[in-house]
């Protein structure tokens, strides 16, 4: 069974960065796509970026796209999320998710669905706070 369990959360002063961390166990496949919700306070989750572990490709929020980089490390079977130049809105509750059982596809249209489509996604980790604040 694959769990997912997330670090690197904290507080942060605006402007500043952090990496997360999803460790994935469990994990035997090759073929995966793990990705990055947020949830803040009194609003809904929301996708942030997903990778494909086919070709790597990747997808990102409109409001993080520049700042935020998702990468994998095929060999821990862990994926990054690089935060820079953080802002109080980027607070937030973040949440690994993994979809395992979709087959593999190349580009990013399936990271795309993901990214609004819950009912794809297999597993779910824990959460780990970022709070952005001066």
């Amino acid at each position: 069974q694959v769990q997912l369990v997330e670090s690197g959360g904290g507080l942060v002063h605006p402007g500043g960065s952090l990496r997360l961390s999803c460790a994935a166990s469990g994990l035997t496949s090759n073929y995966y796509y793990i990705g990055w919700f947020r949830q803040a306070p009194g609003k809904e989750r929301e996708g942030v970026s997903f990778i494909s572990s086919t070709d790597g490709s990747t997808v990102y929020a409109y409001s993080v796209e520049g700042r935020f980089t998702i990468s994998r490390d095929d060999t821990e079977r862990t994926v990054y999320l690089q935060m820079n130049s953080l802002q109080p809105e980027d607070t937030a509750v973040y949440y690994c998710a993994a979809d395992l059982d979709s087959p593999p596809q190349y580009g990013s249209t399936w990271l795309r669905v993901l990214m609004g489509a819950n009912p794809y996604l297999d597993v779910w980790g824990q959460g780990t706070l970022v709070t952005v604040s001066s």
